[in-house]
């Protein structure tokens, strides 16, 4: 059966299902608010979740998981002041000294920012977050199993981003990154070349010129403002929900397959909570027999960017090419040309599920800029896309319909 055909009414139904996705993210984001990993406000948020799904689900509950939220951004700071140091020991003619503060920046700024390790989690404070997980059973035996996920905790605000937007953005780690490959390049040649030769020493006095660099670099990540998160990622949260509800409150339920539906913790700090529940469950999935799908649903805001996401983790991880042709048929049974895209530089929850060995991808609809919006004050709910939003309910139910009908393929043609 196709999605179209579940219901007389169906394109109604979507709309339906979107008007309670906008409210459900408008009531957290008035009376909750910011939710940062670990928070208060981050329980709760879990906890109204908790609540929608029992409505509709056969199962509800919360997975607790132990995490260290501060040590994902923290390396921004930790970085700076081992460049300015660097700095420091270049400028004393020092050459070999300084090449041990540069190195250990650039193995936390590999393994925090392109690996997502949990490297430097040791100098910051344990926290308990969780994932809320709901399960909608199959009518009969389960040979199919289909994932819908997004993250209900928001980001500490990007000052770069919401002072200049992405050209601050990008000429914050412009500069940072040209600094890095400055000193050690001149480090290396320090040690090459005899101590007094002034070429040297005058290279080695101009590493000061990126002292500011590091210093914006410090400053990068705001300890007090939150954002809101309703586009990042409420939508993505309440959007996957629509679907479980829709299901429920019109008494379908697929013959074969289990639809479950996750809030994730902590994808804002390292994506702590897709990785703690591939740890409690990725075993369990792969050794059932039951083919898994996770589909990662990440900001549905910005309407002519949906994209299917084959490349994640700054491009590093490739996810399943039958998940990602899953997604994107169902965007074209939604009338839409969806585009296999990247994560260029971040990651989303899907990134930890291929991980893991797990057939995933990442739905989202964010303009790569990225927007003013993306990780401040300005992602709130009255800055929210209903058209958006509907769309991205429209093929979430799709693409659970299309599975549901015909699993993984290589094709869908």
């Amino acid at each position: 059966m196709k999605a179209s055909d579940s219901h007389p009414q169906f394109p109604s139904k979507v709309r339906e299902y979107t008007n309670f996705a906008v409210r459900g993210i408008t009531k957290i984001c008035k009376e909750i608010g910011p939710r940062p990993c670990g928070s208060e406000a981050e329980r709760k948020a879990q906890e109204y979740m908790m609540n929608e799904w029992k409505t509709c689900a056969d199962e509800a509950r919360l997975e607790e998981f132990e995490t260290h939220p501060g040590a994902f951004m923290g390396w921004f700071k930790i970085d700076a002041v081992l460049l300015v140091i660097a700095i420091i020991l270049s400028v004393l003619g020092l050459p070999q000294f300084a090449l041990i503060p540069i190195a250990i920046a650039i193995v936390i700024l590999a393994g925090e920012f392109l690996f997502y390790r949990e490297l430097t989690d040791v100098f910051y404070p344990k926290k308990t977050s969780c994932n809320t997980v709901a399960v909608r059973k199959a009518a009969g035996e389960t040979k199919r199993r289909i994932i819908f996920a997004g993250h209900i905790d928001s980001s500490y605000e990007w000052r770069p981003t919401y002072y200049g937007g992405k050209v601050l953005l990008f000429a914050t780690f412009g500069y940072a990154i040209v600094g890095l490959v400055y000193l050690l390049v001149i480090s290396i040649v320090g040690l090459i070349l005899p101590e007094e030769n002034s070429v040297v020493n005058i290279l080695q006095w101009v590493s000061l010129a990126f002292v500011p660099a590091f210093i914006f670099l410090f400053f990068f990540l705001s300890g007090k403002t939150v954002a809101q998160g309703a586009n990042d990622n409420l939508t993505g949260v309440f959007a996957s929900a629509a679907v479980m509800k829709y299901m429920a409150d019109n008494d379908l339920r697929f013959e074969n397959t289990e639809l479950v539906c996750i809030a994730t913790g902590g994808e804002e700090s390292g994506l702590r909570g897709a990785k703690a529940y591939m740890k409690a469950h990725a075993e369990d999935i792969k050794s059932s027999g039951i083919e898994t799908v996770f589909i990662a649903v990440d900001t549905l805001r910005d309407y002519e960017t949906q994209a299917v996401y084959a490349k994640d983790m700054s491009g590093i991880t490739k996810h399943d090419k039958r998940a990602c042709h899953l997604l994107k048929k169902a965007g074209e049974l939604c009338g839409l040309k969806m585009e296999f895209s990247s994560v260029y530089a971040g990651a989303s929850d899907a990134a930890a599920v291929t991980q893991a060995g797990v057939p995933a991808t990442c739905y989202a609809a964010m303009d790569p800029g990225p927007p003013r919006y993306y990780h401040t004050r300005l992602d709130t709910w009255d800055n929210m896309d209903r058209k958006t939003i509907e769309k991205g309910v429209e093929v979430l139910i799709n693409t659970a319909y299309l599975f549901d009908e015909k699993g993984l393929c290589e094709s869908y043609d």
